[in-house]
């Protein structure tokens, strides 16, 4: 499990990392500012995809970012 402090550094670094220090700083303020369920949000993303459309959302998206790092077993 990790640890609270480091779930949120590595969580900043990935919001500064895609979205640069401005728009990361902006996306947490919105976030603590509003009354954002971010489940029912991802919910909302899809649209009821089939299992094979998801398969290939997955597949596409490993193959554009394949894991290079080392993987932890819990």
């Amino acid at each position: 499990m990790i640890a609270d402090i480091d779930l949120m550094s590595r969580g900043m670094a990935c919001l500064v990392r895609e979205l640069g220090i401005i728009e990361a700083e902006a996306f947490i303020s919105y976030i603590k500012t509003e009354r954002f369920d971010y489940t029912k949000w991802r919910e909302n993303q899809f649209d009821d995809p089939s299992l094979e459309d998801l398969e290939a959302a997955a597949s596409k998206y490993e193959k554009a970012h394949p894991f290079v790092g080392k993987a932890t077993v819990i």
